[in-house]
């Protein structure tokens, strides 16, 4: 057992799905002694990070989204920056910029906060436009071109972004095109009475965040992420995300349907999900359960179905009841 408390193989030795659960179990209990009394959300996030995907945190203001974010990044020892999203904030401040080197007469590249392998991006809503864009190569593509140059970004490269969908005074809504490169989007909600309480005396003193240490390495999270990869998905189960994400583009409560992105998330999470679970297989039961945090946040209903006062996540649930479900694996 090394400083992070790692049983698993020497470097270079592949890992099964004993190791990978061993690795998030650790992961796992050091977010939540960050986070009381939400293990779905770090579920969830940790499914989103070896799925090699990027998380959405939308919540009210103070239910810990920015907590989630940095307790997953402290628990791994990944490189971390965060960016606070501001209206003034600068896409050279996201991406980088080149500045003239006076002694040795050429430009020099300076990287932006975008160079790490997990970006906590605090109200992203709050950016402008121009800002947010900045991101868009850099989360489908894993690199950043400035000045006709590419940049590839580190691996694995995440970002974690969190909003808030309440106060809207001085904030630019994500595009569509943005939205659908976030994996999933998760809303944490109030902590029960008991996990208030629990919090009141972690954090009543200092917060716990300036104690968390690293528990896994980087590298095992990339050799989890080859792991995850190899999990099988047989073809009925393959179709049966093809349908779902089909019944979102036909459905008439909704304008805008899930993009072909969608269900290679879809997928991807599945995986990730059955790999935690310790299943080399995914099952149906893995894309229901995933359905709405993947599919909800891309979808427009219509002016029809919002003065119905039904939102995307209750179409989605519906959708699911409705479809037929496939036998077998």
């Amino acid at each position: 057992m090394d400083r992070t408390g790692s049983t698993t193989p020497a470097a270079g030795a592949p890992l099964g799905l004993p190791e990978l659960n061993a690795v998030v179990d650790r992961v796992r209990a050091s977010v939540e002694s960050v986070i009381e009394g939400k293990p779905e959300a770090v579920r969830l996030a940790l499914t989103v990070m070896l799925a090699e995907g990027h998380l959405l945190l939308e919540d009210v203001p103070g239910v810990g989204k920015t907590m989630l974010a940095k307790a997953l990044a402290r628990s791994v020892d990944f490189t971390v920056r965060r960016i606070q999203f501001t209206p003034d904030l600068l896409p050279s401040d996201v991406t980088g910029t080149n500045v003239f080197d006076q002694q040795r007469m050429d430009f020099e590249f300076r990287p932006g906060a975008i160079f790490a392998q997990i970006v906590v991006g605090d109200e992203i809503n709050r950016a402008s436009p121009k800002t947010q864009s900045a991101l868009l190569e850099s989360m489908a593509e894993r690199q950043v071109t400035i000045d006709g140059t590419t940049y590839e970004l580190p691996s694995p490269f995440m970002v974690i972004a969190t909003q808030n969908p309440v106060e809207m005074e001085g904030t630019y809504p994500l595009p569509e095109a943005q939205r659908d490169r976030f994996m999933a989007r998760i809303s944490i909600g109030y902590p029960s009475p008991e996990a208030e309480l629990a919090m009141l005396d972690v954090h009543g003193g200092a917060s716990p965040l300036d104690d968390l240490q690293p528990v896994a390495h980087a590298a095992d999270v990339l050799k989890l992420i080859d792991l995850v990869r190899t999990v099988h998905v047989a073809d009925s189960v393959r179709r049966y995300a093809v349908d779902l994400v089909t019944a979102t583009r036909t459905s008439p409560e909704l304008r805008l349907g899930a993009s072909p992105r969608a269900t290679l998330h879809l997928i991807r999470a599945a995986r990730a999900a059955a790999a935690l679970q310790g299943r080399d297989y995914v099952v149906p039961d893995d894309i229901q359960a995933l359905a709405v945090p993947v599919l909800a946040h891309r979808l427009l209903p219509t002016a029809e179905a919002q003065l119905n006062r039904r939102g995307a996540e209750q179409i989605v649930q519906e959708l699911v009841h409705r479809l037929p479900v496939p036998q077998g694996r």
